[in-house]
């Protein structure tokens, strides 16, 4: 099976990562039963989930092997993931210095667990993480937040981030979510009363300036588990995303 079609990465990219994960695990010490599969099975494995979002059992069935032997090698190796591409996830204050950054959130989704209600976005109207993205004018990605609760609007969510201090009217631009918390916005129309020219022209120029985050967060959401709905356990989630953002970074960064 090609690396790239199922895992997104190039095959040196995959031979890195599986040699960055060898380091760091012993994968088959020749005592007790024999792993199901070899240590890049199973990399492949994990990183095929996270692309694709393609159910345990397909994964299982391509590889002959059974549904629990793909869940448990993806709970295996997804911090080994974060771990061993950790150098790739970039900082955001250090990225900032001397260069604008264009700020905007998104939801991934994920099901509608019961006893999670905070997970509910009343504006995407359905459940999920909230992240932040923050991206450069010329479109390098410079940042992707961990997750809140759906419910946490952009405002609220880079206050509890931290990102106030980073983010400023000198070197951020953000959308109208995000008034009165430091990035440029756009002008919002007074009660009862209109915008004057000006105003207008300047909320055009950054709507035409902010596409660029809008391609950032849909390049990210081309590793799938982050576009349609998590469907592992929600105490699982965290460790997923810090893998996926890890594997991103370093899919960009990793020549």
């Amino acid at each position: 099976m090609p690396t790239q079609a199922t895992t997104g990465l190039t095959t040196e990219q995959f031979d890195e990562l599986v040699a960055r994960i060898e380091e760091r695990v012993v994968w088959d010490s020749g005592i007790g039963r024999p792993r199901q599969l070899t240590l890049r099975q199973a990399v492949k494995a994990t990183v095929m989930y996270f692309k694709t979002n393609v159910t345990e059992d397909v994964i299982g069935e391509l590889l002959f092997v059974d549904q629990s032997t793909i869940s448990r090698v993806i709970s295996d190796l997804e911090g080994v993931i974060t771990d061993a591409l950790a150098e790739f996830v970039p900082n955001l204050a250090e990225e900032m210095d001397g260069r604008v950054g264009v700020v905007d959130g998104s939801l991934c989704p994920c099901w509608s667990w019961v006893d999670a209600p905070e997970l509910r976005s009343g504006k995407h109207k359905t459940t999920g993480h909230s992240h932040q993205f923050v991206r450069d004018l010329d479109g390098a990605l410079m940042h992707v937040s961990d997750p809140l609760p759906g419910k946490t609007h952009d405002a609220k969510a880079i206050v509890e981030l931290g990102l106030t201090d980073i983010l400023r009217g000198d070197n951020s631009i953000a959308d109208k979510g995000f008034i009165g918390t430091g990035p440029t916005t756009p002008f919002r129309k007074p009660p009862g009363g209109e915008l004057v020219n000006w105003q207008n022209e300047f909320n055009t120029e950054i709507n035409k300036i902010r596409y660029v985050i809008e391609r950032a967060i849909a390049n990210f959401k081309t590793w799938r588990c982050m576009f349609t709905d998590y469907r592992r356990p929600l105490h699982t989630y965290k460790t997923a995303f810090h893998a996926v953002r890890a594997l991103h970074f370093f899919k960009l960064r990793f020549a």
